[in-house]
C-alpha cells in the first residue's frame, strides 16, 4: 500500500531526516501565525502550532507530518533570530548554561491526527564573545530555534545533551514511528508503511 507523505514544513533539516527514513515527502508549508499566547507554556505552545500546522494541509488521503519546535531557558522562549544582533543576544544567552529545547510533532491520516512533544536538555560550553559573533557571521543561527543549529557548525559549541538528538534537529523520530501507530500504520523500513495488521 503506497500512502503519499506530505511534510507541512520548509525545513530542509526535517526534510533530511524524513529522507533517514527512505520518505520522500512532498513539501506543502503550512503558513500559520506563530504568535506565542500571554501564559502559555512552551510545551503548549509548539503542539498548538504543530497541530495547526497539519490541520492546515486538507490532504486526508496523505500522510500529513508537521512540527514545531523551540528553544527554552528560564521560560523565555528563543525563537529563529530577528537578525544578527538578536542571535548574538540569544548564544550569549546560552553560553556556559543548559536550555531544553521542545519538538512537537503532529500527524494526520484519513481524518485522524495524533500528536506528542518531545524535550531535549542542551548543555553550551562557554563561548567567547568573539566566538558567537564569528559563529552568527556563518549566517547558520538565522533560521534556527536557539539562534543555533546542533548538525552544522554548531556541534562544536554543544557539549552535550539529554534526550533525543534528533528532537533538537526539528524531528524526533522515534517519537514520530510511534505517532504513526496511533493513526493505525506501521513504518515498514525500505518500503514505506502499511496498515497495522
Amino acid at each position: 500500500m503506497t500512502i503519499p507523505v506530505i511534510l507541512a514544513s520548509s525545513s530542509p533539516r526535517r526534510r533530511e531526516l524524513l529522507g533517514l527514513l527512505g520518505i520522500e515527502p512532498e513539501v506543502v508549508p503550512a503558513n500559520i501565525p506563530e504568535i506565542h499566547q500571554p501564559g502559555e507554556l512552551p510545551v503548549d505552545y509548539v503542539e498548538r502550532l504543530a497541530r495547526a500546522k497539519a490541520a492546515a494541509v486538507d490532504r486526508p488521503e496523505a500522510l500529513v507530518i508537521a512540527a514545531d519546535t523551540t528553544v527554552a531557558i528560564d521560560g523565555e522562549l528563543l525563537e529563529k533570530p530577528a537578525d544578527a544582533p538578536d542571535a548574538i543576544r540569544m548564544l550569549t544567552r546560552l553560553s556556559g548554561r543548559d536550555h531544553v529545547v521542545h519538538t512537537a510533532m503532529a500527524v494526520r491520516w484519513q481524518g485522524r491526527e495524533a500528536a506528542a512533544v518531545e524535550t531535549t536538555r542542551v548543555w553550551f560550553r562557554q563561548l567567547s564573545d568573539q566566538e558567537i559573533i564569528d559563529y552568527v557571521a556563518t549566517g547558520e543561527p538565522m533560521d534556527k530555534a536557539g539562534a543555533y543549529g546542533i548538525q552544522g557548525y554548531g556541534a562544536v559549541i554543544v557539549k552535550r545533551i539529554e534526550g533525543d538528538y534528533f528532537t533538537v534537529m526539528g524531528l524526533g523520530l522515534t517519537r514520530l514511528v510511534s505517532l504513526w501507530n496511533q493513526l493505525g500504520l506501521t513504518y515498514r523500513f525500505e518500503s514505506g508503511f502499511s496498515p497495522v495488521p
